[in-house]
């Protein structure tokens, strides 16, 4: 659906996306993630033909976003960072304005206008002036406006800030409900937000591609995968040697806490899940586990090692 062939974006001598290559498909949500400066909102303004590239290309659904712009851009909806909006319109003047400005059809621009409304639930707003609007119900407007005309490729940069908790998880449910059928690109700096809903992840650094799979896949690309730490009843030094004979383990740490029990630290790689045969084992030498935490490498971890960031 959307395909970047060698994208660069010069501004004199320094190169905010450096010969970027990637393929997105139909009916997919991508996480597009990077530090700051690492060329997100540039490449995310090429593919909607805000910005030229300095050299390569982008096609939506075939179409060169330079050659056939106008058709190209009817397959987008675009919500920024910061929604342009016209705080004297009402939410539903201004979609109405918007969706004029998008080709939608004067016979079906009123349905239309209820339709994105009612799925960023703002309704009740659609009388009230932008102005008056708190900055969640302006992102929500925003938001209604880049699906207005139900493109097949919605762009969305950074759209839950300004939203309370119960806003982002009712947004978060919207952005999921528009996998399958369209293709959406979600930029934002809340990383677990990105892991819940996106089925595919790109990582930019420095302008260029630093890595490109799903969550999971992301995950396993670390050295180690799992970390687990135990509080075992026993003498540090024997559950040690215990523990020895666990397959699988990459770091196997011993020491005692304050309260006397062996603190162990554990840690596997691949998708070795050790806990079944650590539980044999120590429950055999009557060394009863008194607690177990287990912690996977994040999407935090990975962005984190590829990007190069502290």
């Amino acid at each position: 659906m959307i395909e970047a062939k060698n994208l660069v974006k010069r501004y004199g001598s320094f190169a905010a996306v450096d010969h970027l290559d990637f393929v997105m498909e139909q009916g997919r949500i991508y996480g597009f993630l990077g530090p700051n400066g690492a060329g997100k909102s540039t490449t995310m303004n090429m593919i909607t033909g805000y910005l030229p590239p300095t050299s390569g290309t982008v096609l939506i659904d075939g179409l060169d976003i330079r050659e056939d712009s106008r058709e190209a851009r009817r397959r987008i909806g675009y919500l920024p960072e910061i929604p342009p909006v016209y705080p004297d319109m009402t939410p539903r003047e201004y979609l109405a304005f918007a969706g004029e400005l998008k080709g939608v059809g004067k016979r079906r621009l009123r349905a239309e206008v209820k339709r994105v409304m009612e799925a960023v639930e703002i309704t009740h707003m659609g009388s009230r002036l932008i102005r008056n609007l708190s900055k969640g119900y302006r992102q929500r407007v925003g938001f209604a406006c880049a699906l207005l005309g139900d493109p097949e490729v919605v762009i969305l940069d950074e759209p839950t800030v300004g939203l309370d908790p119960r806003q982002i998880t009712q947004m978060r449910d919207l952005i999921r409900s528009l996998g399958g059928e369209h293709t959406v690109i979600l930029s934002s700096h809340i990383l677990s937000e990105v892991s819940a809903v996106c089925d595919h992840i790109l990582i930019l650094s420095k302008g260029k591609l630093a890595a490109s799979d799903t969550p999971e896949h992301l995950t396993r690309r670390m050295g180690r995968t799992n970390v687990y730490d135990l509080l075992v009843d026993g003498q540090p030094d024997h559950i040690g040697c215990l523990l020895g004979q666990v397959e699988g383990l990459l770091v196997l740490e011993t020491g005692q806490d304050a309260s006397g029990l062996a603190a162990v630290h554990l840690e596997t790689g691949g998708d070795t899940d050790p806990r079944a045969q650590v539980f044999r084992v120590l429950a055999k030498a009557d060394c009863p586990i008194m607690e177990l935490t287990c912690r996977t490498v994040s999407l935090e971890d990975v962005f984190l090692e590829v990007t190069g960031e502290e």
